[in-house]
């Protein structure tokens, strides 16, 4: 189901006619003169409702003798709502991409020939530059304090910052003097 389709559905449902129409078409299937009779509305808004309705997908209608009849479609309604949240994410390699020209954004702004020319104040633009540095670390070598020192030292001159900040972040786990990436 696309984003569009996921925000018609909300739509419909978010009317309070459309969704008393709703409520009383999982009881049976009706057609326009008994729902507007059970409900108080007269028949054009009904059909106006439940032409909303059918655009959305939750009404299928059918002739039956002289009326239309009108049913809800079931399956419609009985899926899960972050499913159909999920299900609409259209947005997702928009936003990927927009994050990535900001995180580009950000080290061109911070790094100057591979260094930090200054550790950002706001702490997601810092988050980006600490995830830059851990770049320079190798997945699962475990470092003596003097060894990182030397690394991160290699980025920026106040390596106690970065190294106290890249433990706060999560992406270097301490232990016995012993540093290692996480994760």
């Amino acid at each position: 189901m696309s984003e569009e389709q996921v925000l018609l559905l909300f739509k419909c449902l978010a009317d309070r006619s459309r969704l008393r129409i709703v409520q009383s078409l999982l009881r049976e299937d009706m057609y326009v003169e008994l729902l507007s009779q059970r409900l108080g509305l007269t028949p054009a808004t009904i059909s106006f409702h439940l032409k909303k309705l059918e655009e959305a997908g939750l009404v299928t209608s059918r002739p039956e003798q002289y009326y239309t009849m009108y049913a809800l479609r079931r399956e419609r309604l009985t899926l899960p709502l972050l499913e159909l949240i999920a299900a609409a994410d259209d947005a997702a390699p928009e936003q990927e991409r927009r994050e990535a020209a900001y995180r580009k954004k950000v080290l061109e702004t911070f790094f100057e020939y591979g260094r930090l020319k200054a550790i950002p104040a706001q702490r997601k633009k810092e988050r980006i530059c600490l995830e830059e540095v851990a770049k320079a670390l190798e997945p699962g070598r475990v470092y003596a304090e003097p060894e990182l020192n030397q690394v991160l030292l290699g980025f920026h001159e106040d390596y106690c910052t970065l190294r106290r900040d890249m433990i706060s972040e999560g992406l270097l786990q301490r232990e016995n003097g012993q540093y290692r990436l996480r994760g």
